[in-house]
Parts: C-alpha cells; sequence; structure tokens
C-alpha cells in the first residue's frame, strides 16, 4: 500500500481538497473554503496545513468565530446543500463561539464542519491554556458542549483516528436525511502529529446526492388517502428547496388543483404570483394560506419538519377529520403529529405522487376558495406595505419599499424578531432562493454574517439584509469582513430602539412594557447609537435616512455602489401587520396581580382548548 507522511492536520486538508460534488454536470469543490480564526490551539497545526492547501481550498479570516460559522451555513443554505464549508477555531472561546451556530444548523439541518483545537491529548501540558477542568471527569472538555447540538462529534486522540471519522463525518454531511453539524475536535497535538497515511485516502470523490424513492405501500396509502380528500391543501418546506423540487411542486399543484402555503424556511418555492401559491402559512402566515389550512382535510406536508410556527402550536389544522401525509427524506419528520409516512426525496416523491394520482383533481369548489382567498389577501396585505409619509414607518412599510426597488433576482436575508413575520407575511419571492429566512433557531446575529455566507454562494446575485438594531448590535463585525472580501451587500437597518418584537409579545400576554424598548430599562442615560458612523467605521458606505421616500433614493444607490452599504431608517416599535397569522402557544401566568395578566391568561386556556395534542 502506497503511503504519504503527513501531520494530522495536513492530512485534514488534504481530505477535503479531494471531495467534490456534481452542479450541472460539472464537478466542483464539494468545500467551497475554510473559515478560521487561528489561536495557540489550532495556528501551529490547522494553520500550518490550510497555508499549504491555500490555492486549492481558500481560508477566510473573520472577525467572530459564531459570525464565521453563520455564513458557513447560510452558504451551505444558498447552495441547497450541495456544496459547504469548514470553520476551525482554538480551543476554548474560540470553540464555544461556535456552539450557537451548531445550534442553527442542527436545528436548519444544514451542513457545516467544524474543527475546533482541543486539550492536549498527550495531557502532559495538563491543564493547557483556556482548558475546561471538570472536577470529576478527565475526558470532558469545552467541546463536549458541541456533542447535543452536532449530527456526529468525535474528539481525535491520534493522528490515524481521522480516518475513519472524516469518512463518517462525510457521510453526515452529504445525506439528505441526517445531514446537519459535524464536530470534530482536534486534539492540538494531535493536529501536529505524522502519520503514514494511505494515499487512496485522498482520491477524489464526487458526492452526489441520493433521491429516495417512496416505499410502494406508503405511496399507494397517500394517494388513496388524497383521492377521497375533499379539501386537500399543501405545506411546502425547506426540503422543496435542498431537493430542487420547486418544478416539481408547481406541476403537482397545477396538475391536481392544489393550492401551496410555505414554510420560512420553503418560501420561494413557487413565484409569489403563482396561482397555486397562498403564501405564508401558520403563526406568521397569510389569510389566504391559513383560511384553507382551518378547513383542510388532507394536508401534504412536503419538507417541512412542521415546528409550531407553521402548525399554530398544533391549533392550525381544525378539520375534525383531517389527515397528515408527511413526504419527508428523514423519518423522523415524516411521522410527527400521527402522520401517515411518505419517506422519500422531495422531487421524486411529488413525481411518483403524481402518477399515483392519475387524471385527479381537487373539487373545483375548494380550488375556487382558495383564489378567492388569495385575492382577498393581496388587497389587504397591500395596505400595510403602500408607500407613506409617516415619520416612523412600520416594518412592513419598508418591506413594500425595498420589495419596489429589489430585481427578480435579488435575495433577501433576515433572521429573528419581529421582521420575520413581517417578511413571511409580505415579501414577493419571484425566484428560488431568493428568500433567505433563519427562523428554526431564531437567531439574532445571523443576518450579516449569513448574508455574507449567502453572497458568497452566489455572486451573481445582489443580496439585501434587513435586520433590527438590536440585532445588528449583537453581531455587525462581519459587516467588515464583506468589505474585506469584496462581497457586497446592501443592509437595511430598521431602528426601533429596543426590541420592538418582544415588547409587542409581552404586551400582548398582559406584562407591562419591561426591560425591551431601550425607554423601558434600568438606565442612567439612553444610548445615542449613530448607527451609520458605526458601519462607517467598519468599511461600508453608510447612510441615515428620514421616511420612505429617502429609502427609496438610497436603495438605488446602494444597488449601484461598489461596496457594502448601510440604509438607517428609524421605524415605529409598536406597530405591526393585525391580519393573517395565528394563534401561537405562549404561556401566560395562571397567578398575577395584574388585571391585564389575568385577562390574558383567560384567553390562553380558551385557546389551549383548541390544540390537538398527540394528533
Amino acid at each position: 500500500m502506497s503511503t504519504i507522511r503527513l501531520t494530522m492536520a495536513q492530512a485534514v486538508a488534504r481530505f477535503l481538497t479531494a471531495q467534490k460534488t456534481e452542479i450541472d454536470g460539472q464537478a466542483v469543490p464539494l468545500f467551497g473554503g475554510v473559515w478560521a480564526i487561528f489561536g495557540h490551539g489550532n495556528v501551529a497545526g490547522m494553520g500550518e496545513a490550510l497555508h499549504g492547501v491555500r490555492d486549492t481550498l481558500p481560508t477566510f479570516r473573520a472577525h467572530n468565530e459564531q459570525g464565521m460559522a453563520h455564513a458557513a451555513i447560510a452558504f451551505a443554505k444558498a447552495s441547497r446543500r450541495r456544496r459547504m464549508m469548514a470553520c476551525t477555531t482554538s480551543i476554548g472561546p474560540g470553540a464555544t463561539n461556535m456552539v450557537t451556530a451548531a445550534a442553527v444548523a442542527h436545528v436548519n439541518r444544514l451542513p457545516v464542519l467544524l474543527l475546533p483545537g482541543d486539550v492536549f491529548a498527550n495531557r502532559r501540558p495538563d491543564p493547557v491554556l483556556q482548558q475546561i477542568e471538570n472536577f470529576s471527569d478527565g475526558t470532558v472538555s469545552a467541546n463536549d458542549c458541541f456533542k447535543p447540538v452536532s449530527r456526529y462529534f468525535d474528539r481525535i486522540m491520534r493522528p490515524e483516528q481521522i480516518i475513519p471519522a472524516l469518512q463518517r463525518a462525510m457521510a453526515v454531511l452529504t445525506d439528505p436525511a441526517d445531514c446537519g453539524p459535524v464536530t470534530l475536535a482536534l486534539c492540538q497535538d494531535t493536529q501536529a502529529e505524522a502519520y503514514d497515511y494511505p494515499e487512496s485516502f485522498f482520491a477524489e470523490k464526487i458526492w452526489v446526492p441520493r433521491r429516495i424513492r417512496p416505499d410502494d405501500a406508503e405511496l399507494a396509502q397517500a394517494a388513496d388517502l388524497i383521492r377521497h380528500a375533499k379539501k386537500p391543501f399543501i405545506v411546502a418546506g425547506g426540503g422543496v428547496l435542498y431537493s430542487g423540487a420547486e418544478q416539481a411542486l408547481a406541476d403537482f399543484a397545477e396538475k391536481h388543483g392544489l393550492s401551496v402555503g410555505e414554510t420560512q424556511a420553503g418560501k420561494s418555492s413557487l413565484a409569489h404570483d403563482h396561482p397555486a401559491n397562498l403564501g405564508a402559512v401558520g403563526v406568521t402566515g397569510t389569510g389566504a394560506a391559513n383560511a384553507l389550512a382551518e378547513d383542510a382535510d388532507v394536508v401534504i406536508a412536503v419538507g417541512t419538519r412542521l415546528q409550531d410556527f407553521t402548525t399554530g402550536s398544533w391549533a392550525l389544522f381544525k378539520n375534525p377529520d383531517r389527515r397528515i401525509i408527511g413526504l419527508n427524506v428523514q423519518p423522523f419528520d415524516a411521522t410527527k403529529h400521527n402522520a401517515l409516512p411518505l419517506v422519500a426525496d422531495a422531487r421524486v416523491g411529488l413525481e411518483e405522487l403524481s402518477r399515483a394520482l392519475g387524471p385527479w383533481k381537487a373539487p373545483e369548489a375548494w380550488t375556487g376558495k382558495a383564489r378567492e382567498e388569495k385575492t382577498r389577501w393581496f388587497d389587504t396585505a397591500a395596505r400595510f406595505t403602500d408607500p407613506t409619509n409617516a415619520e416612523l414607518p412600520s416594518d412592513a412599510q419598508v418591506i413594500g419599499a425595498v420589495q419596489r426597488n429589489s430585481q427578480p433576482t435579488d435575495v433577501v436575508v433576515c433572521a429573528a424578531g419581529g421582521l420575520p413575520g413581517e417578511m413571511h407575511k409580505h415579501w414577493k419571492a419571484l425566484q428560488p432562493l431568493g428568500y433567505h429566512l433563519e427562523y428554526g433557531y431564531s437567531c439574532m446575529g445571523y443576518e450579516i454574517a449569513g448574508g455574507l455566507g449567502v453572497k458568497m454562494a452566489d455572486p451573481t446575485r445582489e443580496v439585501i439584509v434587513m435586520v433590527g438594531d438590536g440585532s445588528y448590535l449583537m453581531m455587525n463585525s462581519e459587516l467588515a469582513t464583506s468589505v474585506m472580501l469584496g462581497q457586497k451587500l446592501t443592509v437595511v437597518l430598521l431602528d426601533n430602539r429596543g426590541y420592538g418584537c418582544i415588547n409587542r409579545l409581552q404586551r400582548a400576554t398582559g406584562g407591562e412594557s419591561f426591560n425591551n424598548l431601550l425607554q423601558h430599562t434600568n438606565h442612567v442615560t439612553l444610548p445615542e447609537i449613530d448607527f451609520a458612523a458605526h458601519a462607517a467605521s467598519l468599511g461600508a458606505q453608510a447612510v441615515k435616512v428620514k421616511g420612505i421616500g429617502e429609502l427609496e433614493d438610497a436603495l438605488k444607490k446602494a444597488r449601484s455602489a461598489e461596496r457594502s452599504t448601510v440604509i438607517v431608517i428609524d421605524t415605529d416599535p409598536l406597530a405591526s401587520t393585525d391580519e393573517g397569522g395565528h394563534w401561537w402557544d405562549v404561556a401566560v401566568p395562571e397567578v398575577s396581580v395584574r388585571q391585564q395578566v389575568k385577562a390574558a391568561r383567560k384567553d390562553y386556556e380558551a385557546a389551549l382548548a383548541a390544540q390537538r395534542v398527540g394528533d
């Protein structure tokens, strides 16, 4: 057997360069690069190794470990999970900073390879700098935090262990059902140790996603259930986009007269003006999609994990006889809510289900109701997004301005807070992947780093990041990275001076405004933050605008700019769209001295009666 002597870190770098995927008939690198912030736990090992392959596997330097991992995750999502990135950090805070990002990837079923440094395997300099010491377990390090938020975890304590570990890692990262974050904790002394690796370990390998076909019995059951349906309805999740099943979804809906509601991850599966698309479904849904979801007798859930925002906390689907068909590549998701599972790739599953249904179509009365509800919603929504002269516009009015100044190929990026709810209802996506929201983990601070990852995945598309002041203050450093890398973003920063979304929720559940908006915090003086000046200090072009008219002018200028632009606008923290949507289970205290809380508790108990627990 022919071998080559390399350090463990060099073997990792060389192995990653050999992994390929096939896109449009061409083999391309599976890994788009490695994000790295070096410290004592990885600079001598991984740092030296990555330098040696820098021409074939580019290394990118970020300013925050969580931010760089968010960028890697967004890159994978924008690449439909066909490509991905790796992230390496030192042991200690650099590693644990990535734990939040690992949870984002885990919840959203997105591949990212995390390579944190770890303690010395030989334990000679024990405890090493930044080592967490567990008084009762000598095998624990800070990297054990990654275990619950990784699909696969391994600690590499000998150089030859990396061979099976990387093979297992690739199996997880490229598996459509088990896809998610992989953490390989690399002991820092082991990174530098040499081993005679078999040359076959570094042979080029092309990873092509498998398309799981449905079981015959499950397919027959699903088709029979749909044939007997009077009010069938489709919920399209992120799996539609990961599978590249948008055309299959459109064909299925058109052929069989079905309407579609989109989850946050599934939005842009169909163009907003497609006759079958009723828009967002669930807690942040449109009146049209929710009207059909509430009355549906068969819900075809395609590529969705059916979380509580999609199902209205198990209370949205109100038809007492309703059944759910879980068309999903992951059995864990396909069987939720006592669903009839149809375990399959979304595209193949829809195509074979359509063939099994033959010429069957939903009743015309049901299809006609969908058309009426869609027209009614479009008329309603326009009232919230139309131009305004208000001094403090609402989030929806800002969204309307951005929409009017966007192009079909643009990608809008957002995460957490009140903006995703307004975006889900109002954004009119025209092309697949044009709507990129992180709402599975609802992670504040994802927005700018995520926008950078999206731009790196497809530099041909304009990327518009919409972010609130709260999220911006949590994490903004990758704005400087976008300038450094020449990856232009347009950032629209909505300043409502606090956490407006949670303030509204607080009041809706009977509480007094407290500790959310800046004016309601414990303070000596209120901060006057010059966001435009801050963004400019990071290298971006920046401007503060007054009102929707100035915002639209600034958006036009930003489109022709050569580097990232930040546009700051003050907004109303109390205004939100009070049409559409659905109840969401947020527990209200049973006991309180506040009459408002007592009233909210009474309403809450009444709403709980609509939940279908375990069904």
